[in-house]
């Protein structure tokens, strides 16, 4: 079994202990990126690098989707990247807006 299919089985395993639909597990995983990169770097919450981090790792995640399907779904695929990035965006700005 190649990298690719490994991820995805890992990823159905995760996504299956969430509740449906897959959004709430891309909501958890965004939440979950952008909390330990925090903790990690020690960076206040307005700094860009967890925000970062969760773009550059749900990217990745979208790309190994696209490989392991086939194909892209344009409107899975941002919808999948809204979710993963929608709070980690707004507690940023938030972070943003208190440092000023």
């Amino acid at each position: 079994m190649n990298f690719v299919a490994r991820y995805h089985h890992v990823i159905d395993q995760i996504v299956a202990a969430c509740p449906a639909p897959d959004k709430f597990a891309h909501t958890y995983a965004g939440m979950a990126i952008w909390t330990i990169t925090l903790a990690l770097s020690r960076k206040r919450m307005g700094h860009v690098l967890p925000l970062l981090m969760v773009i550059i790792l749900e990217s990745g995640n979208e790309v190994l989707d696209a490989l392991y399907a086939g194909r892209v779904d344009i409107p899975d695929t941002l919808g999948d990247f809204v979710a993963t990035c929608f709070w980690p965006a707004i507690l940023f700005a938030t972070g943003r807006a208190q440092d000023r």
